[in-house]
């Protein structure tokens, strides 16, 4: 017997976004539940930045609501959006390419040691908390001193996660982790958003690769021009049908027989 889907964590009803007289979103349904990774698909302009920015508390949605463990939730700014759990990694993952990793991953939440005038910043913490959250996410980091700007794509990435779960990230929204990335860079983030997922986090993986995203994928939502296309369940989507309703099906169809060779 199949045991019953757990609540949701984040929810999305009927969710629309206009900039003037442009349509961003409109009517988008959306489910997110612990434990799962829910995977947002679709080309330039199909409304997958202005989904994470209603998500994280940027931009207020104009129609349909939100909801945060069943409950409608308005968030006022990023902060409000973060004190609920709700922690988004975009692509320039802000961070300081000359500051160490460890100074990177407690940036703006310094840990503290002695009171008053003698509180000062406890390296020694962390460092080691630094070293002891990259290793339980399975991070392996040569030194914790090095510069973050020396890591490669992946493992920047890699750091980004395992510091929104450390400061207690229900769901995670991964803005294009993979997008600038080669196979086997775009191999290692992938890995590390199931060990989040694993974790019982809520991921939200925002992509434009079903290459990456099916594999990883428990839920996908295809976004076009605003608009949903759907949101499937993995057993319910194969990764070509994927492709084939981003790309759209008629249009690839057409687009296949021009390209053909004449006589071929």
């Amino acid at each position: 017997m199949t045991p019953a889907p757990s609540a949701p964590l984040l929810e999305l009803r009927g969710v629309g976004k206009d900039h003037g007289s442009v349509i961003a979103l409109d009517g988008i349904d959306a489910t997110v539940r612990a434990g799962e990774v829910t995977c947002v698909l679709g080309d330039n302009g199909a409304g997958k930045s202005t989904l994470i920015k209603v998500l994280a508390g940027v931009h207020p949605a104009d129609r349909g609501t939100v909801l945060l463990d069943g409950a409608p939730v308005a968030f006022g700014s990023p902060r409000d959006a973060l004190d609920a759990g709700i922690a988004t990694v975009y692509q320039d993952l802000a961070m300081i390419p000359l500051m160490s990793i460890w100074r990177n991953f407690f940036l703006g939440a310094e840990p503290t040691r002695g009171w008053g005038p003698f509180r000062r910043f406890d390296a020694a913490r962390a460092k080691e908390t630094t070293r002891r959250e990259l290793a339980a996410m399975g991070i392996d980091i040569r030194d914790p001193d090095q510069p973050v700007g020396t890591l490669s794509g992946g493992e920047r990435q890699s750091v980004a996660i395992a510091r929104a779960v450390h400061f207690g990230a229900r769901v995670l929204i991964l803005d294009e982790p993979t997008s600038a990335l080669g196979v086997k860079q775009a191999g290692v983030v992938l890995r590390y958003v199931a060990q989040a997922r694993d974790r019982g986090v809520g991921v939200v993986l925002i992509t434009h690769n079903p290459h990456h995203a099916h594999p990883v994928g428990d839920r996908f939502l295809v976004l076009n021009r605003g608009r949903s296309l759907g949101e499937f369940a993995k057993p319910d989507i194969s990764r070509e049908e994927l492709t084939r309703l981003m790309a759209g099906g008629a249009e690839l169809e057409a687009l296949a027989h021009e390209l053909e060779r004449p006589g071929g």
